[in-house]
């Protein structure tokens, strides 16, 4: 029986895997937005915020950083939660812990490919939407975020790829992604290495898929736009 009858639990894990990074994504899209806003703008104090940000999030390994969210959030969670009348133990799930941790340090990394984006349109693009009567808010949503995101793809896709992949660590806080259950069964079988390497396999052809969608979209997103010729 291929790989002992393990290979639905693989592949349901493998769901949850793809469930935490696409959640992931979302969280450190918007946090990199505004990250990268913030040290665009002309306030110091969002400038300097965003510089904390991204400086704790490289100087701090991600497997702590997961730690520290999902055992130090429960202990705060439970230590406020009795101040509002609650008396019950409250257990943080692993996936929102999960999400929100890999979001949070992926968001850092987005933040400066999405700031490196906003500084290639060429700012005339603005001047010239604003000068035509638009807002500075329509501005943004209707000529800067289109084009900013054309630059930004390629930053993208490779955070994307490396958030795939640390989404491994969220094992440690006892979610039942895949790589739990590829231990599990490894354990229960003692042939770690066929389910470890099942497990790479299934990483593989997530980031696979997800090269072929990137260079799709890296496509779509050119149509239009004219390359300068040395």
């Amino acid at each position: 029986m291929l790989l002992h009858g393990f290979l639905p639990s693989l592949l349901e894990g493998a769901a949850v895997t793809m469930g935490v990074a696409l959640s992931s994504l979302l969280v450190a899209a918007a946090l990199g937005l505004a990250g990268a806003l913030a040290k665009l703008s002309r306030s110091r104090v969002a400038q300097a915020l965003a510089a904390v940000y991204t400086t704790l999030i490289r100087g701090v390994p991600d497997l702590v950083l997961m730690l520290l969210v999902f055992y130090g959030g429960q202990i705060g969670i439970n230590t406020l939660a009795p101040m509002l009348g609650h008396d019950d133990y409250i257990d943080i799930d692993p996936f929102i812990a999960g999400v929100l941790t890999i979001g949070f340090i992926f968001g850092a990394y987005l933040t400066e490919a999405f700031r490196g984006a906003f500084l290639a349109v060429p700012p005339g693009q603005r001047e010239a939407g604003l000068a035509y009567g638009m807002s500075p808010r329509q501005v943004l949503w209707r000529i800067t975020l289109p084009q900013m995101l054309r630059h930004a793809l390629p930053g993208l896709s490779n955070n994307w790829l490396v958030l795939i992949k640390s989404t491994a660590i969220v094992s440690v806080i006892g979610l039942s992604d895949v790589m739990t259950r590829g231990q599990q069964a490894a354990g229960t079988t003692r042939e770690p290495f066929n389910f470890y390497l099942a497990v790479a396999l299934i990483y593989l052809v997530f980031t696979s898929l997800s090269e072929l969608a990137f260079r799709w979209a890296n496509k779509r997103l050119a149509i239009g736009a004219k390359e300068a010729k040395l």
